[in-house]
């Protein structure tokens, strides 16, 4: 590796691109926002490991008692732990000889600095939005079936597999399937509500794909609890729409709905391919707030930094790196590197609802 071919600009604006490209990623106004960023808190890793403890964590009642007496004795929660190494993700990008000649040309006809600077960092923007793109799709994964498994098939490099313990008793399934227009979904729903009850908690908002979100809304039981607080009185009831929907289960069940309609493009031996990540027809019913962890680690070349080589640490987690090599041309390269992994934590507040099982 050597040092960039345009080590001025980089050295000068490499942390300014990296700054505006985060907060762009980060605007609650892009039109793919990050679920990621919402429902996960950062948290750094000392020994390269994410852990997540899976406790019942029930409230009991205190007792009362006679004076100057003991306090009674209760039993601890059963507790488990799910844990494992943080992976390392990896991508980098190059311009070729064709490339940096059309940047040199563009430099000697004195471009510029922002001319210069959009074709040199665009690389950036691409490998800083990777690195937010495989957080989301291992994310959404997860938190739709409890489990993170990426395959060698949809990866280049080491599959991984993570399951953060779904707590078994809080799995639900359905008694009809969401495209028999006769289902009653809503009793199903006040089960779930009514075991999130006994367990002291609130759902506030259930996470979801589009698709479902229809199913739902065009059930005729739907349409009818609607029409009924609504005061509409007549046989061609028309379906809400989600606005309609969430005011209705808000002010019904204490939560609203959140649609989850998120695509990732993977590539792999240079073909691409587009996969939803969020596991059709699961329903994540949860209180507001936080899930769990972004937890990340540091990089042995954080530590041990190649000579030469441009550096940019972003986010706390992300390094990226800009150099040039001769082989087999000469390249100017851009890469990124960070260990890090979503954990789910909150298990004892999360219950899934799997509407392609049905369940006695």
């Amino acid at each position: 590796m050597e040092t960039s071919a345009f080590v001025k600009w980089v050295a000068k604006y490499l942390p300014g691109v990296t700054i505006r490209i985060i907060k762009t990623l980060n605007d609650t106004s892009n039109p793919l926002p990050y679920l990621f960023k919402t429902l996960l808190k950062p948290q750094f890793s000392v020994d390269g490991k994410w852990e997540a403890l899976i406790q019942e964590n029930v409230l009991v009642s205190a007792d009362y008692v006679a004076m100057d007496s003991s306090a009674p004795l209760k039993k601890r929660d059963s507790m488990g732990k799910a844990s494992g190494e943080i992976p390392k993700m990896a991508m980098e990008l190059w311009l070729n000889e064709k490339q940096l000649t059309d940047l040199d040309s563009l430099i000697a006809q004195n471009g510029s600095d922002a001319q210069i600077v959009a074709e040199l960092f665009k690389d950036t923007k691409k490998t800083l939005g990777g690195a937010y793109e495989l957080n989301e799709a291992t994310f959404l994964e997860a938190l739709s079936t409890g489990q993170a498994i990426v395959s060698d098939a949809d990866n280049v490099g080491t599959g991984i597999r993570m399951d953060y313990g779904y707590l078994s008793e809080n799995k639900f399934g359905v008694a009809k399937l969401l495209t028999d227009s006769t289902y009653k979904y809503w009793d199903d729903v006040q089960k779930i509500v009514d075991k999130a009850t006994l367990d002291g908690n609130a759902i506030q908002v259930a996470y979801t794909d589009g698709p479902t979100i229809n199913l739902i809304a065009a059930l005729d039981q739907t349409k009818q609890l609607y029409a009924f607080g609504q005061n509409f009185v007549g046989n061609n009831i028309p379906a809400p729409d989600i606005d309609q929907l969430n005011a209705f289960t808000k002010k019904r069940y204490g939560f609203v709905f959140a649609p989850v309609n998120r695509s990732i493009r993977k590539e792999k031996n240079g073909k691409r391919q587009t996969k939803k990540p969020w596991k059709a027809g699961s329903i994540v019913y949860t209180s507001a707030g936080q899930v769990g962890s972004l937890v990340y680690a540091k990089l042995a070349e954080q530590n041990h930094p190649v000579a030469g080589v441009t550096y940019e640490l972003v986010d706390g987690y992300i390094l990226i790196s800009k150099y040039r090599k001769n082989e087999p041309a000469v390249s100017e390269y851009t890469k990124m590197q960070a260990r890090v992994v979503p954990v789910i934590s909150n298990v004892d507040e999360i219950y899934l609802q799997d509407t392609t099982t049905i369940q006695a």
